[in-house]
């Protein structure tokens, strides 16, 4: 039978909308700055919310020299749970800009981070986005920086295992700001050298995705690309294993955190990966820092620390001066060099090609942040 290619990329949840400004406490002198952390806790992204977290207080404790001090600012961390719904952190981000905090961080979700962003514009609070994958956040307003990667560098590094002229691709994805990012970065990216382009939206409400696999079969596309979050996630694959979607293809997915390895069961040993990041990607004085393990977004953490740190050393308790100093600021981290990209705000930085063996993750091949680095948006406040 024809081989095709399936790719998988982790990320986060969708949804959108608006809200009405809610003023910020004048900050004193010298004052602590105040740093909202609105991330998930609770809810279907969890596990991604406690490797933010977790890799955030390392990396802030790894770039202040354990003293939670930007120069003579001390930081004072508020820490909220979003439960990964737009509305529940848009009230909690209103609620500790009500507190005094001049930047919000975290965005476990895409949906709530395309909430949060307006937020904190309307505000003039410094938003620095987490795992939230969804094109959109960036260059959404001049206030919002994001500490993860985004759906045109998953898309970026699944072009990288292919030749797409020629072929038909079909998106399988979830329904939400999520899906329609992999689905609009496909079709610019894939799409743009010569593929065409298809999609098959799933709920993400869905339990039974047997449906969804036959459909598949049917289509007999040259490539699915399935973009997929959360708890499902084994349930979905179990229905494209057991419809023999991966037993009559290619598979290049893209890798999950850890939890996730077992799902693949021996068909990993012939999926080839896409990888935002996996424990062992790289080994420097950041990955020794995070002593409570390495996972997919422990970078995503890490990096918010780093750049909070840079934007109050640089700035204090102003915003603007704050924007500027990580307009183009270049660092050190988890996954080797990060670059903010003045135009958008973007992060450009390395992405992973990997392979399981025995269930664990082995690196095939490191992508430079230059190979991998989206078009600039246009900034649109």
């Amino acid at each position: 039978m024809k081989r095709r290619l399936v790719i998988i990329a982790a990320a986060a949840l969708a949804a959108g909308a608006c809200s009405t400004p809610q003023e910020a406490a004048a900050p004193q002198e010298g004052a602590p700055v105040k740093v909202g952390l609105v991330y998930s806790q609770t809810g279907a992204l969890a596990s991604y919310g406690k490797q933010y977290i977790d890799s955030f207080k390392a990396g802030l404790a790894h770039a202040t020299g354990g003293t939670n001090k930007a120069g003579n600012r001390a930081i004072e961390i508020i820490e909220s749970d979003d439960a990964g719904d737009p509305a529940k952190a848009v009230s909690a981000v209103k609620d500790v800009i009500g507190k005094g905090a001049l930047i919000i961080a975290g965005s476990t979700s895409s949906g709530v981070a395309l909430q949060v962003a307006p937020v904190a514009a309307q505000n003039k609070v410094l938003f620095i986005s987490g795992p939230a994958a969804s094109d959109a956040i960036t260059g959404v307003n001049r206030y919002t920086f994001r500490s993860g990667r985004q759906s045109y560098q998953d898309v970026l590094t699944a072009k990288s295992f292919i030749e797409p002229a020629g072929k038909n691709v079909l998106v399988f994805a979830q329904e939400g700001a999520f899906g329609k990012s992999n689905v609009d970065a496909v079709t610019a990216v894939i799409g743009g050298a010569g593929a065409k382009v298809t999609s098959l939206m799933v709920p993400a409400s869905a339990t039974d995705f047997t449906p969804f696999a036959r459909q598949v079969l049917t289509a007999k596309p040259d490539m699915l690309f399935v973009a997929w979050a959360g708890t499902t996630a084994p349930a979905m694959w179990q229905a494209l294993d057991q419809q023999g979607v991966l037993a009559a293809t290619k598979v290049v997915t893209g890798l999950d955190q850890k939890a996730s390895y077992p799902t693949f069961g021996a068909a990993g040993e012939k999926v080839s990966f896409l990888s935002h990041y996996f424990e062992g990607a790289t080994t420097n004085d950041f990955t020794k820092a995070v002593t409570s393990g390495l996972d997919i977004f422990s970078p995503d953490g890490f990096n918010a620390a780093q750049m909070i740190v840079q934007a109050i050393k640089e700035g204090g308790d102003n915003t603007e001066k704050m924007i500027t100093a990580l307009e183009g600021f270049s660092f050190d981290g988890i996954k080797g060099k990060n670059t903010v990209r003045k135009e958008d705000h973007a992060l450009i930085q390395p992405m992973f090609q990997v392979k399981l063996a025995g269930g664990k993750p082995q690196l095939v091949k490191a992508l430079t942040p230059e190979e991998v680095s989206p078009p600039a948006a246009a900034m649109k406040s």
